[in-house]
């Protein structure tokens, strides 16, 4: 019998021991994209939000990396300001294991 029949994706990550830094992998992405977005929308260059961030060009290329997970919440909440945003951060029940 197959003991996966009936679990979730989560489930099975938890079980790889892998689930927190795929989720976490998932924010990042999620947020790099947010961020590249603004930027399109708002027609705003990378060089200019670096400026408005008091940044490097290539510190915001780190921010922009979806691969990057190394990224402060103040480096976060910068980048927000500085496209006219704010960041929102909550925590969320997980469902039972």
């Amino acid at each position: 019998m197959n003991k996966n029949i009936g679990s979730d994706f989560d489930d099975f990550l938890r079980e790889q021991g892998i689930l927190e830094d795929v989720e976490a992998l998932a924010v990042k992405r999620l947020l790099a994209h947010e961020l590249r977005q603004a930027l399109a929308t708002e027609r705003i260059s990378k060089t200019e939000l670096a400026a408005r961030m008091g940044t490097s060009r290539s510190q915001l290329e780190r921010l922009l990396d979806p691969e990057n997970e190394s990224v402060t919440l103040a480096t976060l909440a910068k980048a927000a300001a500085a496209l006219g945003k704010r960041l929102r951060i909550s925590l969320e029940p997980r469902k039972a294991a």
